[in-house]
């Protein structure tokens, strides 16, 4: 069969580079790609919100299964639009509708969500531009530490702790004044917890679903996790400090309500969807909903798998999902991020890329990478992700760090401390 990747990222790369492997695939496209996709199938240059565009591609390579990567094309309705066109109607899309995707795309919607069907999550408290004065009495009766999130997509940069009441009123200041577009004209004040974060997984039709190894991923831009909030500068799988009956926690307080709850709403859900988790003790929190597989964490959960990803989307898009098997392999995953100098905030693109040697036990995976002039360039933040799968994290690590010194680009950074609190 004949199938479309949709998006540019690591997590693209990493789907595109699990689904070449499969017997079912005959021809693999991505659209956009990057620098690295065109290594396991062909770049189409169209960018993952054109629907026109992708509607082309999809009738004219006979497209039998649409992937899609990223959140923006979800939340836009790139699902729906393939349901309402004569055309497309039949291409099944993995990933969720319009509908579904407000779990992602409205942080407050996500909340009134899990406050109806009982899905342990933060105390919150959203409001609108006008509202600053409000939302300053109400931080002010609360304790710092201050969490503000800005209500729609903001590309994993729309969330600010504030230690002082002073810093969070600056940041609604700049949320309210379009620091994020629509996306921060909203904002929810959410209360602070205190415990470890976990990213967990599930793959569903709406009614059945498998759950896919759990991840850690470090988000802060400085080493011991200071600095800006970005997208994710490294992560790990399995995560260590979580035992089979906390699994089973997450399953029965969380997963089961979650697609119970979206059943009962009447909303489709046919894709990933991604819990950001909070242990506090023994006990899972909520922090967020994703409507699609994460990314650092993609990198170091898909080479863990044993059993073909494009056989499981087959089943998924013939509701016969409860027929798959996933098998995951022992062994664990590290992945370390390269950024250009400067991300999550301003930084220069076009710094060639140069990788001296072949690169050994480890996986390359682009993201913002493309090729000009038969160049190899920086074209993002996040530049590429050096995952590898060993029987340690010592010896996983062991190789990223080993190899990080083969590949080089002007304002390269990464952090060096991936790990160090496990």
């Amino acid at each position: 069969m004949n199938v479309l990747v949709i998006g540019s990222g690591g997590r693209e790369h990493t789907l595109a580079w699990k689904i070449s492997q499969s017997p079912h695939l005959t021809k693999l496209y991505i659209a956009p790609g990057n620098g690295g996709t065109w290594e396991v199938g062909e770049n189409i240059n169209v960018k993952d919100t054109d629907f026109g565009g992708i509607k082309e591609i999809v009738i004219d390579k006979q497209i039998d299964m649409v992937v899609v990567g990223p959140e923006e094309p979800l939340v836009k309705g790139i699902g729906d639009f393939f349901k309402e066109d004569p055309e497309l109607r039949e291409v099944p899309v993995i990933g969720s509708g319009r509908m579904g995707a407000r779990l992602e795309g409205s942080k407050e919607f996500a909340h009134r969500f899990m406050e109806k069907y009982r899905i342990p999550t933060p105390g919150y408290k959203s409001f609108s531009e006008g509202q600053y004065e409000e939302a300053v009495n109400y931080l002010d009766g609360l304790t710092p530490p201050y969490v503000l999130k800005a209500d729609g997509l903001a590309a994993g940069k729309g969330v600010v702790i504030s230690e002082t009441l002073r810093e969070a009123r600056d940041t609604l200041k700049e949320f309210f004044g379009g620091k994020f577009g629509e996306a921060s004209k909203k904002v929810v004040v959410e209360d602070y917890l205190e415990g470890r974060e976990l990213s967990v997984f599930v793959l569903t039709d709406g009614e059945n679903y498998k759950m896919f190894p759990l991840a850690k991923d470090y988000k802060r831009a400085g080493e011991k996790d200071t600095g800006s909030n970005t997208g994710g500068m490294g992560s790990l799988s399995p995560v260590t400090y979580v035992d089979e009956s906390f699994i089973e926690k997450i399953e029965e307080k969380i997963v089961k309500p979650t697609i119970g709850g979206l059943r009962q709403e009447g909303i489709p859900y046919k894709g990933f969807l991604y819990f950001g988790l909070m242990k506090i003790e023994d006990e899972p929190y909520v922090l967020e909903y994703n409507i699609r597989m994460g990314d650092p964490e993609a990198q170091v959960v898909i080479p863990r798998m044993k059993s073909d990803l494009l056989e499981a989307f087959i089943a998924l898009s013939n509701n016969k999902l409860h027929d798959y098997t996933l098998e995951i392999d022992d062994s664990v995953a590290a992945a370390v991020i390269l950024a250009s100098e400067g991300y999550p905030g301003e930084y220069e693109k076009g710094k060639e890329i140069s990788i001296s040697v072949p690169l050994e036990q480890v996986h390359l995976f682009h993201a913002g990478t493309a090729y000009d002039n038969g160049r190899l360039v920086t074209s993002g933040g996040r530049v590429m992700a050096v995952a590898s799968v060993a029987l340690t994290f010592e010896k996983a690590l062991a190789f990223i760090y080993e190899q990080i010194g083969q590949i080089d680009f002007e304002g390269k950074y990464f952090r060096k401390d991936i790990g160090y609190d496990i």
